[in-house]
């Protein structure tokens, strides 16, 4: 199987380096393409055997499978790029989540899938959130399935949550990395101690806490309650945190679902109204 990538920025490299790290796929599977042609050609020269082509065109003919992993605002002119080259035997994978299924169903004639990945990807851990068009087969699911499965855990999400699955899975990494550099850094200028060792602390802290929530079994819930002893430290800091932060969280998720709907209405308009 051949598996091309339109784009080939921070997502769509991130993609190509942990499928051939993973041995998903062998550089010489994978053809490529960016509209800064030179970041296709530092792959190919990173990854000999992966071909970098000048054109969204040579990229839908010679590949099984096509994923499209580039801005919103650069959709269209993909899409109306690929249109005349692509069959109803291939598959067009989108990672851009205000590009709807319907838009591309509407538009080429092939299968749709759609995936968020997560920068925890590159490191072979975290989920890809999955949603499948209705040309999909079962066997279609299972061949993009069995690649995701290398770098990731793929979950099947509705789109309609898709925003708010993206919020906690692919932007969640920023949330918690701020969250992380607020701490350190708060520590540096309370204690004095070096921002390199708060920095290991801090980090080896997450990694074991996210062991915790999955392979230790723990919820969120049980594992605070866990570590907190009524009247002690931990407990005390829960409790200015709950001040501080009351309707943070809510404020967070309403930021990250206006900017979707704008992003989500501009790309209703480059698909249906070109000329506003």
């Amino acid at each position: 199987m051949n598996v091309g990538f339109i784009g080939t920025g921070s997502m769509g490299s991130i993609l190509i380096e942990s499928f051939i790290r993973t041995n998903a796929l062998r550089p010489d599977q994978i053809v490529a393409t960016n509209r800064t042609f030179a970041k296709a050609e530092r792959l190919a020269e990173t990854h000999p055997g992966l071909r970098a082509v000048p054109s969204n065109r040579e990229v839908a003919l010679a590949a099984d499978m096509v994923f499209l992993c580039v801005k919103p605002k650069e959709f269209k002119n993909v899409i109306d790029d690929i249109k005349p080259y692509v069959t109803a035997a291939q598959t067009v994978v989108s990672i851009t989540s205000p590009v709807l299924i319907r838009h591309l169903e509407e538009h080429i004639p092939c299968k749709i899938a759609k995936i968020i990945p997560s920068i925890t990807n590159y490191v072979c851990s975290g989920a890809t959130l999955t949603m499948y068009g209705s040309r999909m087969e079962a066997e279609d699911i299972e061949t993009l399935e069995r690649l995701l499965q290398r770098m990731s855990k793929p979950l099947v999400v509705s789109e309609e949550y898709t925003r708010i699955s993206s919020d906690i899975s692919s932007c969640g990494p920023a949330f918690l990395a701020f969250f992380v550099e607020q701490f350190v850094q708060a520590a540096v200028t309370y204690t004095g101690i070096s921002k390199e060792e708060a920095t290991t602390l801090a980090s080896e802290m997450v990694l074991g806490t996210g062991l915790l929530l999955t392979a230790g079994g723990f919820s969120p819930e049980s594992l605070r309650e866990r570590v907190t002893v009524p009247g002690g430290i931990t407990a005390e800091g829960l409790r200015m945190l709950s001040l501080d932060l009351d309707g943070t969280f809510e404020r967070l998720i309403r930021t990250t679902h206006h900017k979707y709907k704008e992003e989500l209405d501009k790309v209703e308009g480059l698909f249906y109204n070109p000329q506003s």
